[in-house]
């Protein structure tokens, strides 16, 4: 038998539990998932609410915006694979390894786990307004729109 390969996955908007995209962890009846804790990047990054769509989009800009808040997962491969297509990696998402730390203190206070980020974007994304966390239900009143139609081309 086969090791299951066992990844960690930050996730810090509609993926996140009580979010409209939280059902795609259990997308694959075979897959595991499971709740690890909550915690937020070592580094800041912009969070941003854009398209007509109304998408959460993590900017690969570090060192600005904040140190954003979000959810760890463990994941196999199957899980990965369906996240990977949710989030159009790697072309429209890039899916790579930061560094964040848990906010429940305990051991270890950090880990390098897998984030879905935007490298190729407007310039003037940065000007909007940056998000620490995001829900949903937040107050900026910007509601996610379930869509297939939004693509790389409305960030460039």
């Amino acid at each position: 038998m086969t090791a299951r390969v066992l990844h960690k996955v930050f996730v810090y908007g509609t993926l996140k539990r009580g979010e409209p995209n939280h059902h795609w962890f259990a997308k694959s009846p075979e897959g595991h998932h499971q709740f690890l804790y909550r915690g937020h990047t070592k580094e800041k990054f912009p969070l941003i609410i854009a398209t007509d769509y109304n998408v959460p989009f993590l900017l690969y800009a570090p060192g600005k915006g904040h140190r954003v808040q979000g959810e760890v997962y463990e994941v196999d491969d199957a899980v990965l694979k369906n996240l990977d297509i949710l989030e159009d990696h790697p072309s429209f998402y890039r899916r790579e390894e930061f560094e964040v730390e848990r906010d429940d203190g305990r051991e270890p206070k950090s880990d390098r786990v897998w984030i879905y980020s935007i490298r190729e974007f407007r310039k003037e994304l940065l000007n909007k307004p940056c998000l620490e966390s995001y829900s949903d239900q937040g107050s900026h009143g910007l509601r996610y729109v379930e869509s297939d139609e939004s693509s790389i081309g409305d960030l460039l």
